[in-house]
C-alpha cells in the first residue's frame, strides 16, 4: 500500500461560494498491490473548506486505515470498508479513494470493469457538463466558445461570489450568445438568509435546468422554504453527503434532486445508494466531482455507469478542461461532449507513475 499526495497545476482561477482554487489543486492517490504484483490505483480529492484537507486524506489512509487493509483478502471489500468507517472518522475521500483502488484491484485480477463488479453497464456514455467560475467572465467566454466547438451541451454557472448583477449579466450573455447550451446554476452555499430568497428567485426567472445549493449545508428549514418559492428544481450538495443525510433531506424536503459525489459519500457503494434513495423519493441525481484528476473522473464514471438513477450527465472535466496535466497514462475519454465509459479491466486506464512522482509532494512506500 503507498500514498502520496500531490499538488497538481490548474490553468486559471475559479471563485466558488465557499472558497477559492487558484495555482494548483491537492488531490491523495493510493497504490494497492497485490501478491501476484497486480496494482489497484484510488483517489480522495479533498478541499478543505467542503470535505477535508489532503493532510487528513493522507494520514487517514497511511496511518489509520492501512492496518485494516494490509494482509487482508480482496475478497474482504465489505468488511474492510466497514473498518475504515470505524477506525477514522470523516475523511469520506480518504475511503473513497480505498475503496476505489479495491475494486480496481478486483476488477484487474477478474478481468472485469469496475461498472460490472456494481451491477452491470447501463449506459455507454455520460453527458458532459462544465462549470463556468473564472472571475474574469471574458476569459469564460473563450472557455464557452470552446466548448461549443467540442460539443458539449451543458455548463454549470458558479453564482453567489462577485455578486447579483454579476450572476444576471452573465445568465443573460450566455442565453443570447450561447443559445445552444443548457445552463445549471450553483451557488454553493453562497447566499446569505437575508438574500437568498429574492436572488434565487430572479435566477429562476432565467429557467436554467436547476439551481443548486443556495444557501449553507445546514439551512435545511431556508432550503425547504426556497424550493417552495421557485419553478424550478433545486438540488442539494453540501446538505448531502452520505444516505443518513439523503434521509434527512426527503424528511424535510429540501430538495428536487441531488448531486452524488464518491468523495462525499465515502465510497462507490455509498453513492450509489444515496441515488438510489433519491429516485425512491422522486428526484433526480447527477454525478458532480470534487478538484479531480482523471482518476477520480475514472470511479465516478464506472458508478454513473451502473447506476440508473443518475441522469443528469457529470461533472467530470477537470482533466480536460482545468488541469495543465492529468495523471494518467493515457487521456480520460471524452467525445463529441460525453464521457465514454471504459471497456477495460478495472477502472479502464492507470496513472502515470512518472506523474505521480513529478506532482508528489511527499510519499509513503509499501
Amino acid at each position: 500500500m503507498a500514498v502520496w499526495h500531490l499538488s497538481l497545476p490548474v490553468v486559471s482561477r475559479r471563485d466558488h461560494g465557499i472558497g477559492t482554487v487558484a495555482g494548483s489543486c491537492e488531490i491523495v492517490v493510493l497504490r494497492l498491490t497485490a501478491e501476484d504484483g497486480t496494482v489497484g490505483w484510488g483517489e480522495a480529492s479533498p478541499w478543505s473548506v467542503f470535505t477535508g484537507s489532503p493532510e487528513a486524506s493522507f494520514a487517514a489512509l497511511d496511518r489509520y486505515i492501512r492496518p485494516h487493509v494490509v494482509g487482508r483478502r480482496l475478497s474482504d471489500r465489505a468488511a474492510m470498508m466497514q473498518d475504515a468507517a470505524r477506525c477514522v472518522a470523516h475523511c469520506t475521500e480518504a475511503k473513497a479513494a480505498l475503496e476505489t483502488a479495491l475494486l480496481d484491484l478486483t476488477g484487474r485480477i477478474t478481468n472485469q470493469p469496475v461498472w460490472s463488479l456494481l451491477g452491470g453497464q447501463c449506459r455507454s456514455t455520460i453527458p458532459l457538463s462544465v462549470s463556468i467560475a473564472n472571475p474574469d467572465f471574458s476569459a469564460d467566454i473563450a472557455l464557452l466558445e470552446r466548448l461549443v466547438s467540442d460539443s458539449v451541451g451543458l455548463i454549470k454557472l458558479k453564482a453567489g461570489i462577485a455578486g447579483h448583477r454579476f450572476d444576471m449579466m452573465r445568465l443573460e450573455t450566455i442565453a443570447k450568445d450561447f443559445p445552444s447550451l443548457r445552463v445549471r446554476v450553483d451557488f454553493n452555499q453562497g447566499l446569505t438568509p437575508e438574500d437568498a430568497e429574492v436572488r434565487v428567485m430572479d435566477v429562476a426567472s432565467m429557467q436554467p435546468d436547476f439551481i443548486e445549493q443556495p444557501v449553507a449545508a445546514h439551512q435545511f428549514d431556508l432550503m425547504a422554504r426556497i424550493r417552495d418559492q421557485i419553478d424550478v428544481p433545486l438540488l442539494a450538495d453540501e446538505s448531502v453527503f452520505g444516505p443518513e443525510d439523503m434521509a434527512r433531506a426527503t424528511r424535510e424536503g429540501i430538495c428536487d434532486g441531488v448531486s452524488i459525489k464518491i468523495m462525499k459519500a465515502g465510497g462507490l457503494t455509498r453513492a450509489q445508494t444515496v441515488a438510489r434513495m433519491a429516485a425512491a423519493n422522486g428526484m433526480t441525481a447527477y454525478g458532480g466531482d470534487m478538484f479531480e484528476s482523471g482518476l477520480a473522473h475514472l470511479a465516478g464514471t464506472h458508478l454513473i455507469a451502473a447506476t440508473p438513477e443518475i441522469t443528469l450527465g457529470c461533472e467530470f472535466y477537470q482533466s480536460k478542461y482545468y488541469l495543465t496535466e492529468d495523471i494518467l497514462e493515457s487521456a480520460f475519454v471524452i467525445r463529441d461532449g460525453q464521457v465514454v465509459v471504459p471497456q477495460n479491466a478495472g477502472l479502464g486506464i492507470q496513472p502515470d507513475p512518472d506523474k505521480v512522482e513529478k506532482y508528489a509532494l511527499r510519499g509513503s512506500a509499501e
